[in-house]
Parts: C-alpha cells; structure tokens; sequence
C-alpha cells in the first residue's frame, strides 16, 4: 500500500490529495479498507514520508513540500545542525528554533532566511538513547555532565539522585519533551575507580558488560560436553588432522581447517566452523540478547562478548583434544585457486591442537620447529602453498591489500597504559584469512545461486567525490598515475595503489585512499564486495562473536532441512531488518573500541609531555594539522597565520618560508593530553 501511495502522489499534475482522493484512485470501495487507508497515511506523516496540510486537508509528499526532513546534531553551546543527506550542506538551527528537540531526534524543519538556516516545526522521532556523563553539585541541585560534547548539562530529578556523590559516573535518560531534565537510570561507579573509564563507553554505546539473570538461567540447559547422541546424523571427522590457528589469547575460538592433497595436483581445504546454532536456538532468552548485542566488542583490555562464557569459551569454543559440532565447507580447489567442487555438512570435529600464529609463523617464515608442532609441519607447508594460490587468484581479481597499522595498547593491573605496540600480520594471519574468505565466498554463492533468501557483506564502490579529491591530491602532489576516475573498479584502484608502492609516504596515501571508501555492511541484497574484488560474499566463519554468521548457518540449516515456500517467505521478510540491525551495532562497536583505544592513547600521552616524537601529517585544515606517531597516537598541531590549500592539502606560512602537507613526516613534541576528551595537542620542533 506504501508504494501505491508513493507512486500516486508522485504524479506532478496531482502532487496533492484528500484521503477521500487517493481512496478512489486505488479504486477501494469498502469501509475497511478506507480506514487501513487512513491509517496509513497518518502513519506516513508521522515518519515524515508525507506531509499534512491542516488549512488544505491535503497529502503530498514530503520532498514535494516546503518543509525538510532530517537529523538534528547537537552542540554543547546550545545550536545544533540538522543533517539533510544526500550530500545537501547541513542546515543550521539556532537555540531560540529548537522547539524541545535534543540531539539525534528526527525533525521537520521549516528553511527561512537564505535557506541556510531552519526552525524545527515538528519532532518526528524522539532519540532514545540513554546518556553517560559524570555527576555534579551546584547550588544543591544534582546535575550529570554528559561525556558527549553533543549533549548539554542536565538536572538529575530529585527522585533518582538520592545517594550520588561528585564524580559518579551514571546512565541517565532524559525526560520526554525536556532537555533539561534526567533520571538516572544505572550508576556506573566513581570515575576514579579502575577500569569505570572503559565501562562508561561500554554503556555510552549501548552495550551490556553483564548479562541479564533469564540468560544466566537459561544456561543451566547447555550441556559443558556434547554426547554421543548429539553426533547422530552428522559428518565425522573426527579421525581427520583438524587444528586451529589464532592469536596468543584467543579463547573464543570459532574456526578450525584440514587440508590434503589429491593425485591430480587439486586440494581438499576443510574450514570447520563451530555449530553455535545448534546451541543458540531462535525464541529463547539466550537468542535475543545475542541478536541485540549483535557482536562482540574487543577492548583494551577485556571483550564484552556476544554470548556468554559458558559458550564462547565452552561449549561453542574448538578447543583442542575436545569433541564439538561443527559445521564444515569442505572445498576441492584447483591449481589456479577455483573452488571446482563443495560440500556444506553438519560435522562433529576433534582439534588436535590450538597453534598460534607466532609459533605458526615461525615454521612458515623460520623453518624453526616448536615442541608439539612436529606432526604438522607438512600439513602447514601445504596450507601455505594453497594460501599462496588463493591470494594470486584474489589479486587477479581485484582483492586490494589496504595496509593500515593497528595499535595493541598494554595495560597495567590498574588499566593504566604502560605501551603501545604496532599488531603484526604475518604469513599465518594471511594464510588464515584467505581460507576464510573462500570459505566466506563458497558459503554466500551456495546461497545466492540458487535465488534464495540470504546475508551478505557487502561493499559498495568508493565514493566518487573524495575519489577525485584523492586523484587530485596526487597530482598536486607531483604524482602521475595511469588510471581512470569514473566508474572505477576495484581492479583499476588496485593498479593505481600498485604505482605509488615505492613512494616514501606510501603508508599515508594507502590510508587516504581508505577514507575514499564506503562502508561494508550487511545486506539481504547482494551487490558485491569492491574492496575483496568479490562477485558474491557472506560472514560465515565467526558465530560465536558475529550474529550474522550465526544467521547464514541457520539459513544454511533451514534450507536443507525445512525447504518450504513459508520458509523462503519467513526469511525474505526477516532479512532486511536483521541485516540493518547487524550493520547498526558493528558501527556502534567499531565506535566503542576507537573511543576506548583514543582516550587511552591520551591517557598514555600524559605520561609523556614535554617529550618528542617524530610523526607523519595524517590531516590538514584551516585551523592546523594533525601528526600521526609511528604507533599510531594522532594528535592536533595549531596553527594561525597560515594559507590553507584544500586541493594540496597544504598549509603554507605568510612568508611562505613554512609549509606543512599531508604525508610530511615532522617531529613534534607533546604539550597536552586529557583522558576525557582524548585530545593530545603537539606544538612541531624546529630543527
């Protein structure tokens, strides 16, 4: 009925219409369906797709109107901006036009003036969102100072504020229609207690460290082994070489692989990925807080996971020397890395052991043995033959190997940063990674080719805007690539990021090509990978911390055994708003483990003022640039008096006797660092 609707006030001659009028254009002739048509209509004036004229009693689309639908963006000084999308500038809302609005809430606005600015006529939707801050005295009244510069200072109700001290940090939630006004909801703890500055952003982003008590006592029904009854009707593996492959304090460990070598010069990659849907079944407690968490969320020092211990680390966990359900794609690859052959089996699997990628890499990379690794060493060889096939066939196709370092931030017992560390990837990491995404690929093409229901990774191509400005800068920059600029593929980015490989500021301009990148989601629509060069790709090999792969197993599963069209239907339905919601808490998860690493990347730095590093320009503005140490602290250098070259991304003195540009290495030394804001502020060194 929707687009029904849609499509009939789409129509120019007749933008504008009566309830009584599109009633009849949809040739409805019953009561009953005049009223759901009613409903509708105001429903879609309530989400702002219509608009409403009381004086005229009268529908029309909302773009076709003169008001604006968007999402208002708070300043702590009281204005805001409401973002339009669509690559329209921002529209700006002075205090005095905010009609009760709070940051995030979904407005209508009224454009006056030179249309630059707008007043807020409705609030289409009030942002939920629970706020973190720290509490406050003044005058005797209780106050929470948000963490989010975006949110102003709020009064705490008297109700709610019974028992808070200066310095608690709390959850609060505004009162409806106020923005002045909060209960709180949760207290966190003291800010000065230890590790209360990590939790914070756990809840700031709407993560629970906890578990609620009907999970907890839901988990009394899985099993801590599985029985002999559990591997009827299952593929067993269990006498075949299986190992797992992770990082030095990997506990949750979701995939494990097998390989051998045929006759005919193919080769047998098994990649076993634990069956957690056997365990985490839909309409159970267990099931909807892991749909709501969505995903794990690795912090400094501790991972608020998707599901709890008892299966994350038990249960689920292929642990060595260990019975557990899997659920294997079991490949035959040819020579040239084609997947000529598959087959997708629930299996029961027995790891022989848990390597590292260290000890991995030192049989790979060394030809040094560790103890326990000598059975095998063959089977590594092989896997790293095959790994090299795999990624050849990957690169010929468009796979772009962004390089961007991440940093592993040590910690003493009181969460206190001690160091920094760059994270390594060696041959084993890669050698994992490229089973992965054939598995990944293998899993998602199962699906796809057979025009059913699915989930995919997908990743658009580069936005065509910051492409040109990247394409500019190289060629202010004295750079001559061969390369198109419209309808890039990632075959041609690849060749472009090929040319500049042997440039000193390689690494800055591998990272400002990311930044021309779109953001991988998830989808129910398949449209491709751009940055794996893929034609068809899912998530299918990391249950125990990605809830979408825990849903492509069950779509695996169902279509096997539950083939039906009401099965088809059910999950064409589901998908879209399952596929959005995953999309949403990855972003809110990449989001926590950024702000945790940044403010305690500040923290670190407050341990070293006063001392110099040498870094590289990472950003350059008006104001001044930002420099980017070796282990990846980012911090602000000011700067007034200086000519500002967007093109260039250059800043050059009046007397044109200094100039800064992006990718410059500099040496600067540290003047200030804050913890609560994680701003680090540089001034350079003169040599």
């Amino acid at each position: 009925m929707e687009n029904d609707i849609i499509n009939i006030l789409s129509n120019k001659e007749r933008p504008n219409l009566s309830t009584i009028e599109i009633n009849d254009l949809l040739g409805y002739t019953t009561i009953e369906e005049y009223q759901k048509l009613d409903k509708k209509l105001k429903e879609m004036a309530t989400l702002g797709i219509l608009y409403y004229s009381e004086k005229k009693k009268k529908y029309l689309l909302l773009e076709n109107s003169h008001l604006v639908k968007g999402k208002l963006l708070m300043n702590r000084k009281g204005f805001g901006f409401v973002e339009i999308g669509n690559g329209k500038d921002d529209i700006y809302i002075n205090k005095n036009n905010l009609n009760t609005a709070r940051h995030n809430d979904i407005v209508l606005i009224e454009l006056i003036g030179d249309k630059t600015e707008g007043k807020i006529i409705k609030i289409l939707q009030r942002d939920e969102s629970k706020i973190v801050g720290t509490i406050y005295f003044k005058d005797k009244l209780c106050y929470v100072h948000p963490d989010s510069k975006e949110y102003i200072d709020m009064q705490v109700t008297k109700e709610t504020s019974k028992g808070l001290v200066e310095g608690h940090k709390v959850v609060v939630l505004p009162i409806n229609g106020s923005k002045y006004l909060a209960n709180v909801i949760k207290v966190i703890g003291h800010k000065n207690d230890v590790g209360i500055d990590i939790v914070s952003y756990v809840y700031a982003h709407d993560f629970k460290p906890n578990f609620p008590e009907e999970v907890i006592k839901y988990l009394d029904c899985i099993p801590d082994e599985i029985e002999e009854k559990d591997t009827i009707g299952r593929l067993d593996l269990r006498d075949k070489t299986i190992f797992t492959i992770d990082g030095d304090d990997t506990k949750d460990i979701d995939d494990a692989v097998s390989i051998d070598k045929n006759e005919d010069g193919t080769y047998n990659l098994g990649v076993h990925i634990a069956d957690v849907s056997n365990y985490v079944k839909e309409n159970t407690p267990l099931n909807d807080e892991a749909y709501e968490r969505a995903t794990s969320v690795y912090l400094v020092d501790r991972v608020i996971p998707m599901l709890p211990h008892k299966l994350s680390n038990g249960i689920c966990s292929l642990n060595p020397n260990v019975d557990r359900l899997a659920l294997s794609c079991l490949m035959k690859i040819n020579k040239q890395g084609k997947v000529v052959k598959y087959d997708i089996r629930k299996t029961v699997i027995r790891s022989r052991i848990q390597m590292t990628y260290n000890k991995v890499n030192q049989i790979l990379d060394k030809n040094e043995i560790p103890k326990n690794y000598e059975p095998f060493v063959n089977d590594l060889r092989l896997m790293k033959e095959l790994s090299d096939i795999l990624r050849t066939k990957m690169i010929s196709r468009g796979y772009i190997e962004f390089s961007s370092p991440e940093a592993k931030i040590i910690v003493d017992e009181n969460c206190h940063p001690i160091d920094i560390k760059l994270r390594n990837e060696g041959t084993g990491e890669n050698m994992i990674e490229n089973f992965m995404v054939a598995a990944n690929e293998t899993v998602g093409s199962h699906i796809f080719y057979q025009n059913l229901p699915g989930i995919y990774r997908v990743h658009d191509k580069p936005n065509e805007e910051r492409l040109s400005s990247f394409f500019d800068f190289l060629a202010a920059r004295g750079y001559v690539v061969k390369g198109k600029r419209d309808n890039i593929t990632s075959k041609d980015l690849q060749k472009v990021l090929e040319q500049l490989k042997d440039k000193p500021d390689y690494h800055i301009l591998n990272d400002m090509a990311i930044r021309c990148q779109a953001k991988a989601i998830y989808s129910s629509v398949n449209i491709g990978h751009f940055g794996l060069g893929s034609k068809c790709y899912s998530h299918f090999t990391s249950p125990i911390r990605r809830y979408p792969d825990l849903i492509l197993h069950r779509l695996v599963k169902d279509y096997e055994e539950n083939y039906s069209e009401q099965t088809i239907e059910k999950w064409a339905e589901r998908l879209p708003e399952m596929a959005e919601h995953c999309s949403i808490k990855e972003q809110d998860a990449v989001k926590c483990e950024r702000d945790v690493d940044d403010m305690k990347k500040a923290e670190y730095m407050q341990d070293h003022i006063g001392e110099t590093f040498e870094g590289v320009i990472s950003g350059v503005q008006e104001f001044g640039f930002f420099v980017e140490l070796d282990n990846t602290i980012e911090g602000l250098v000011k700067s007034s008096g200086f000519n500002y070259n967007e093109k260039a991304k250059m800043l050059t003195s009046q007397d044109k006797k200094k100039q800064y540009r992006f990718g410059d290495r500099v040496k600067v030394k540290v003047i200030s660092a804050n913890k609560d804001t994680s701003m680090i502020d540089f001034e350079v060194v003169e040599d």
